[in-house]
């Protein structure tokens, strides 16, 4: 599958040929449209959507980003959890790593971890990219909380010993962590009319919303629902 690629957070960037969804610009990190509220904010458990451009829904509205999506998909399965959208365009793994801080002030019960994307594209050492992943995941479960990887791909002029290994951090991850994982990400979005936005890399509403679908499998078996209240607080 091949995209055109553009730097998000430069407008004047070649495009180049991708099959990866993230950004390769260098500029500052984009903040998401909208902060996140407090984490007392809420009287329900904290599912964390933490990644990049593709979490922070890059392009699209901050409501029709994918977190904003999956929120929208518990609600209507009587699921009573807070979806909070962690995502910052550009963030490399290293960038996670120093916003461990940041996710776990939110006391979190489900942590999506969503990065590696620009660590590929900028071509940075296949083991740094893994310590990175590893040191987020485990921090995560450390504070108690479940995760799912969220994987991605690399454009084919990166090289197949490249992409291979690359490709394998997520599967050793996710084994090693015994969490599940979503390879790709934008399955069943790439390729679909009109689910991908102009820069071929980021969803559309469209395809934010099967983004969030596309997590929902992994996601539901680690949630309570409810038996009868459907406003009181799940334990975490």
């Amino acid at each position: 599958m091949i995209a055109w690629l553009v730097g998000c957070n430069s407008s004047n960037s070649q495009p180049q040929p991708a099959t990866s969804t993230q950004s390769t610009a260098v500029a500052a990190p984009v903040v998401p449209s909208q902060q996140p509220s407090a984490p007392s904010d809420s009287q329900f458990p904290t599912i964390v959507a933490f990644g990049d451009s593709l979490t922070a829904g890059r392009g699209v509205a901050h409501d029709e980003s994918y977190p904003a999506d999956l929120q929208r998909d518990l609600d209507a399965r009587g699921y009573r959890y807070r979806v909070v959208n962690l995502g910052i365009s550009g963030n490399t793994t290293k960038d996670g790593v120093l916003r461990i801080p940041e996710v776990l002030q939110y006391h979190p019960s489900v942590v999506i971890v969503a990065f590696g994307g620009n660590d590929g594209l900028r071509g940075l050492p296949i083991r740094d990219t893994e310590m990175n992943l590893s040191a987020i995941i485990s921090a995560m479960q450390d504070a108690h909380a479940k995760v799912i990887l969220g994987g991605i791909t690399l454009p084919p002029n990166y090289g197949s010993d490249y992409i291979a290994k690359f490709n394998a951090i997520y599967v050793k991850e996710s084994k090693a962590y015994n969490v599940p994982l979503l390879p790709f990400m934008l399955k069943d979005v790439y390729g679909v009319p009109g689910s991908m936005q102009d820069d071929g890399i980021h969803p559309t509403a469209q395809g934010c919303k099967q983004v969030a679908k596309n997590f929902l499998p992994l996601l539901l078996p680690m949630l309570h629902k409810p038996a009868h209240d459907h406003t009181a607080p799940h334990a975490h």
